[in-house]
């Protein structure tokens, strides 16, 4: 870094004396930030790159990279309004890379090693529950925690995928608007927070973290459709793993051009005097590097590419689900006739095993591929009823459910807590399910029998 770098050496290695920054995101399929804020009690100081975006002081306790946050019993990451879904907590860096994908509502976007999910909540949100989601994540235990923020979140047009990026791509070739590859790296970014990223940093992990996403940018490609965008982003400073990985993308890929995005404070170029020498390395200054001592964040590389309108590859076959029989139809009608006001995902209701989901309307078709869930997991038919599943009450809104079977709890009271770790209330009222709120926002479910709501907050977010 010291040769790369020169005279901004001496800044770039202060930065790694400062405390970490963290940094939240709202979540506007929930909630405005004005309305957040109203409401918050933290301490925030907006971003100006991403929409919605804070950050947090230096004494507030960081994001940690799981569904359920730090492990403080007072950070935000324990906060009811996180169990609500209310906000992510992400590294302001990282907050870029959606930005700059830019996925616009009713399109068909791939994020391609998506787990923790941070950047595919955020994708999520710009898209507002319109189109067609696709998260992947290859590793089988990261995959879960994918799913648990998406569900966090209130999805509702997310398919969850557990595949390789080869078998993605021999399906979906030319399928998607816009993909991202949010690329495994070596983690230069990560060092100032994380002692396992500087322990297991070497010159040979660089060539190989280089190699493999060379391998897999080329399968990334596939997936782009005739005048789409793809964005490969890294949380690493290596040359080897940016710079040098698109220029020979570019070398090997005519048809792919990078893009030029439009700058915010912060922004520095990419470096074409770290590439390889190469005939288009002098556009390589069109991607983005984020440093930890010219901003926010721990720092990040990211470039914009497109793919030329002219070719006709555009194939993959769309999801025809077999239709729910009547029976089922039945118990999962009578379940909304009780509890709420509408029928959520109606028109594209699929059973797979017992599990009863609205697939988005230009859902793929995932037979033969691993996936967790293939849309919006509605819930579970057990015998001779329906169960609701979590993800269905964090996808509703108050007004979804009906008065008397809304239990909505304030965020600095004692019952939220009690609710959130599995507690029963005394809560009268109509026997039944009741959507348990925070502020006004659902929580999860509880089961009323005779004034008491048994908890039904699942037991592994328990706190």
């Amino acid at each position: 870094m010291t040769r790369l770098l020169g005279d901004e050496y001496g800044s770039f290695a202060a930065s790694y004396e400062a405390p970490t920054v963290a940094g939240l995101r709202v979540n506007s399929l929930k909630i405005s930030s004005e309305q957040f804020l109203q409401i918050s009690p933290l301490s925030l100081a907006s971003l100006s790159w991403t929409a919605g975006a804070f950050v947090l002081p230096d004494e507030t306790e960081g994001p940690g990279r799981g569904a359920r946050g730090p492990g403080g019993p007072s950070g935000p990451g324990r906060h009811p309004h996180h169990a609500a879904g209310l906000y992510y907590l992400q590294e302001p860096s990282a907050m870029v890379v959606a930005e700059l994908l830019d996925p616009q509502p009713g399109e068909r976007v791939l994020d391609l090693a998506a787990a923790p999910g941070g950047k595919a909540t955020h994708i999520a949100s710009l898209m507002r529950n319109e189109g067609l989601l696709v998260a992947n994540e290859i590793h089988g235990q990261r995959v879960w925690d994918l799913a648990e923020n998406l569900e966090r979140w209130g999805d509702r047009n997310a398919a969850i995928t557990n595949e390789s990026p080869e078998r993605l791509a021999d399906r979906f070739a030319g399928f998607f608007d816009r993909v991202l590859l949010d690329a495994p790296c070596s983690g230069e970014g990560m060092f100032r927070k994380s002692a396992a990223a500087r322990r297991e940093w070497s010159p040979e992990l660089v060539q190989g973290c280089a190699l493999r996403q060379s391998h897999i940018l080329g399968h990334a490609a596939r997936m782009v459709r005739p005048g789409g965008r793809l964005v490969y982003a890294t949380c690493t400073f290596a040359p080897e793993e940016n710079e040098g990985v698109i220029s020979q993308f570019l070398g090997n890929r005519p048809d792919f051009i990078l893009l030029e995005p439009e700058r915010h404070p912060g922004f520095g170029p990419g470096r074409p005097d770290w590439a390889p020498a190469d005939a288009s390395a002098t556009e390589l200054r069109h991607a983005v590097r984020l440093w930890p001592h010219t901003g926010p964040g721990d720092g990040h590389f990211v470039a914009v590419l497109r793919r030329a309108a002219d070719s006709t590859e555009r194939a993959a076959g769309r999801w025809r689900p077999e239709r729910v029989s009547k029976p089922i139809l039945h118990l999962y009608r009578t379940f909304c006739e009780e509890t709420l006001t509408c029928v959520p995902g109606t028109e594209n209701l699929a059973l797979a095993g017992a599990y009863l989901y609205a697939v988005p309307p230009d859902a793929p078709d995932l037979a033969g591929l691993r996936f967790i869930h293939p849309g919006w997991w509605l819930g579970t038919i057990k015998k001779d009823r329906f169960e609701p599943s979590h993800a269905l009450a964090l996808g509703l809104s108050l007004a979804d459910a009906k008065p008397d079977r809304v239990a909505n709890l304030e965020s600095g009271g004692q019952e939220v807590l009690a609710y959130l770790r599995g507690e029963s209330l005394d809560l009268p009222g109509p026997a039944g399910w009741t959507l348990v709120a925070v502020d006004g926002y659902p929580l999860g479910w509880g089961k009323r029998v005779a004034g008491v709501v048994k908890s039904h907050y699942p037991k592994g977010l328990r706190h």
